[in-house]
């Protein structure tokens, strides 16, 4: 999939609902939430790329991945900040900041600022919202 030439922003509903599975539509075009430690990517260590399950962008890797104990894929941050959007999100009565993929606006997750070093911030990632490719 050529992600570069596909206008992704401009998919209907309908299409979005065929393209991903159920749970990835829920969470990536509906903004859900996958429940903690259920995710295929929270303790997956192997080096390589992961990119957006929607539209295959480049998002993190592995490198700047670590265990934050929370249940879900943490990063200390992106490949690169264009490739990810932060909107302030004020649902369920808190605030926070969702991210989403540039390329495709896919809901990933929330981003906080209780990482580690370098960056000190901790990008909390849907299993679900990603795909990983192997180095």
């Amino acid at each position: 999939m050529n992600s570069e030439k596909m206008d992704f922003v401009n998919l209907s509903d309908k299409e979005w609902a065929e393209r991903l599975k159920p749970e990835e539509y829920r969470v990536l075009r509906q903004h859900g939430t996958e429940r903690p430690y259920t995710g295929q990517y929270d303790q997956h260590w192997e080096a390589g790329t992961y990119v957006c399950k929607g539209c295959g962008a480049d998002l993190f890797t592995s490198n700047t991945k670590f265990d934050a104990g929370c249940g879900w894929p943490s990063f200390y941050e992106g490949i690169d900040k264009s490739k990810i959007t932060e909107v302030a999100d004020k649902s369920f009565g808190m605030t926070r900041i969702e991210v989403r993929c540039a390329n495709c606006g896919g809901h990933l997750g929330h981003v906080f600022n209780d990482g580690p070093k370098p960056t000190g911030m901790r990008y909390c990632i849907n299993s679900v919202s990603l795909g990983f490719v192997k180095k």
